[in-house]
């Protein structure tokens, strides 16, 4: 029999599989019990003196259970137990059984109802409580949006927690103050056996991203030149990393403060503008683009209350929470100073690995369609020289020119024109588009341009002329952050690649490397600096990626379809984001266009074999009745045959008696006229003789 949970360690928080609730339930899972009691002086000591401990061999852990948002979730490690209630008093009884009870009203409108009920009803249980319990909701910032400063002279000094009698919701968010109100009121009859308490929560990110996973996704996919910003972006949204927004809420339950009303945010105070700008920077394009607001009403991933949540402009500072609890900050400064572990958050708990992968070939070969199926099977993007070059020389081009980067004050970027020596490197790129692989400062230059491509989540297919950098006998540095994950050299050899080439046509040549006597210098420059010696593929072996050989040749498939087929076989299931809604929509009104027409199709044969057996059924009938009226015909003609004997002896011998016996029956009129006449043929029968008998 499992032993039964020490009192206070089990915590009941709806939605476990909600964004916060999952967030929130992993850290308080692993949160030991009484932890922020400790002061900060002990813990400080402890670090000086003892080695560092697993936090949870300290002390007992918090038990998790609660409700789920989809029944159907995947398991959760950290939740002791999830509840599927169908009813009210059976959700009661759950809530009985914690000490602490979480309510989460931030992620969906319909838990407001449900929380201030579970409070009403946890409240009429109070006489029967043997030990206190707290009731935490966790609401929003957004209650106080519509709030005007208090000090004219002043008006940009931040609201704190004392002035929250005085907040003032956004309209949208007046059912949450009001659930606010009621929980707070709540917990005054009897602080001794039920507390209650209001966290108002910033605008949560970090893990897989809350609000702004809109602009991370955005940023990642990489399908926009630059990320919108929408409006002027001058608001100041306050925020709180999700896991700062637990510790918060374990101080509150393990310190049970006097003040019932705590603002969870964070120290920072940025504006939208600077948080799309940083999420923009190191994870995307780089670059934003003002638009007007309106425009965010026309994207189907943002509702309505999170386009609210974007709009609000606050300024609030938590000095009860840094005065009284104590807290060990994972992003205190806020998203932009923690902006890097909140990137490995983001791409560890969506599963974005990255995946780069490089094409080697000699010309001719497929390098280019094979990279780009597979950009387009991995969602990836494809980055090739002459896209490189063609970027760093527009690049260079505006800081010749002296003409900002910047485009008509709407698009802005990071570090444009600051780069030393990009007047000189124009005159290399160009050179390097006449002189392709002649200078080694050229080679060097058109690696620059493809690793700044390859900083933005790409994949790059390129002809291998920077591989005369490993002739010169020294491995050079590489950056880890682009080196790539799968090598794939593709080989064929000169006469197919010959042939490939001579069936193309004219107008597939024109414009590319694939004139005879391009082709035929192409491949033999790289036949040259790919002997077995010197070629990049040993450089990428000794640094452990080992090359994969894809033998285009043995396919002969001029598309690469079976080679691409083999690639993706090797690397493996994508690594991004899953089908979008309306890819996903397509597919599905495919998939039942598709049922649609087998079911038809389905239902067409069906019909038809009941068609062929009806109709098999009537001539199996027309030929039974036939048979039959053939049968009764053959009994008739017998039974005819078989009865004129008789029929001639009745009428020789038994009419003329019997109508005698008919005549003298009229005459006597016997009782019983069927018996007289029975006897009276007996009698006068001329065949019978009544002597024998």
């Amino acid at each position: 029999m499992e032993e039964e949970a020490p009192r206070g360690r089990r915590i009941f928080l709806n939605h476990l599989d909600s964004y916060c609730g999952r967030s929130i339930g992993k850290y308080l899972s692993t949160a030991v019990v009484g932890a922020t009691l400790e002061s900060a002086e002990d813990e400080e000591e402890g670090e000086d003196n003892e080695p560092p401990v697993d936090p949870t061999s300290a002390g007992e852990t918090y038990e998790i259970v609660g409700t789920l948002s989809n029944p159907e979730s995947a398991d959760l490690q950290f939740a002791k137990e999830t509840y599927a209630v169908s009813s009210r008093e059976e959700l009661l009884s759950h809530l009985l059984e914690c000490e602490i009870v979480l309510y989460n009203i931030t992620e969906d409108i319909s838990q407001i109802e449900e929380a201030t009920w579970a409070a009403s009803a946890l409240h009429k249980e109070i006489e029967t409580f043997a030990k206190q319990k707290l009731f935490i909701l966790i609401s929003t910032i957004m209650t106080w949006a519509n709030t005007k400063p208090f000090d004219d002279e002043n008006p940009e000094a931040p609201f704190i927690e004392e002035d929250f009698r005085k907040r003032r919701s956004h309209p949208g968010f007046v059912d949450h103050l009001n659930a606010e109100k009621h929980i707070a009121k709540l917990g005054k009859t009897n602080k001794k056996k039920f507390s209650t308490y209001v966290v108002a929560s910033g605008h949560q990110y970090g893990a897989e991203e809350g609000l702004f996973h809109y602009f991370f996704k955005m940023c990642w996919l990489g399908e926009t030149p630059a990320i919108p910003v929408f409006g002027d972006g001058k608001n100041i949204i306050p925020t709180i990393h999700v896991r700062d927004l637990a510790i918060v809420l374990q101080n509150v339950a393990e310190l049970k403060p006097a003040f019932q009303y705590v603002l969870g945010v964070d120290a920072s105070m940025h504006t939208l503008r600077e948080l799309i700008k940083c999420i923009s920077k190191n994870i995307g394009p780089g670059k934003i683009e003002k638009v007007p607001k309106e425009n965010a009403f026309l994207s189907k991933e943002l509702t309505q209350m999170q386009l609210d949540m974007l709009f609000v402009n606050l300024r609030m500072e938590s000095l009860y929470l840094k005065e009284n609890f104590n807290i060990n900050w994972f992003a205190e400064t806020g998203l932009i100073d923690n902006i890097a572990q909140v990137v490995l958050e983001y791409k560890q708990a969506r599963g974005l690995l990255p995946l780069k992968v490089y094409i080697h070939g000699p010309p001719g070969s497929g390098k280019s369609t094979i990279a780009k199926e597979l950009c387009k099977h991995y969602k990836l993007h494809y980055v090739s020289t002459n896209d490189a070059i063609s970027e760093k020389i527009a690049d260079l081009e505006q800081i010749v020119a002296k003409e900002p980067v910047r485009v008509e004050s709407e698009v802005e970027g990071e570090g444009e024109g600051e780069r030393e020596g990009e007047g000189e490197g124009e005159k290399l790129v160009e050179e390097e588009e006449e002189e392709e692989g002649e200078n080694i400062e050229e080679a060097k230059e058109l690696l620059d341009a493809i690793k700044e491509n390859m900083q933005q989540n790409k994949v790059e297919e390129e002809e291998g002329e920077e591989e005369e950098e490993q002739a010169a006998g020294k491995m050079p540095k590489f950056n880890q952050i682009i080196i790539p994950e799968f090598i794939f050299s593709l080989m064929a050899s000169d006469e197919f690649l010959i042939n490939r080439i001579i069936q193309l046509s004219e107008s597939e040549v024109a414009g590319t490397q694939y004139t005879e006597e391009q082709f035929l210098e192409a491949l033999k420059h790289f036949r040259k600096i790919n002997a077995d010696d010197v070629t990049v593929l040993n450089y990428f072996d000794e640094l452990e990626i080992h090359p994969q050989f894809v033998d285009v040749a043995v396919y002969e498939d001029f598309e690469n379809r079976l080679a691409v087929s083999k690639i993706i076989k090797e690397v493996g299931e994508p690594r991004n984001y899953g089908l979008t809604d309306e890819e996903k929509e397509v597919l599905q009104r495919q998939a039942a266009e598709e049922q649609l027409a087998k079911e038809a199709k389905e239902k067409a044969e069906q019909e038809r074999k009941e068609d062929k057996e009806r109709e098999e059924r009537k001539e199996r009938w027309e030929e039974w009745i036939k048979q039959q009226e053939e049968v009764k015909k053959q009994e008739r003609e017998l039974l005819e045959a078989q009865s004129i004997p008789l029929r001639n002896y009745l009428m020789k011998h038994v009419m003329p008696t019997l109508m005698q016996g008919i005549n003298e029956c009229c005459r006597i009129r016997p009782d019983d006229p069927v018996n007289f006449l029975a006897e009276y043929l007996f009698k006068n029968s001329p065949d019978i003789d009544w002597n024998k008998r």
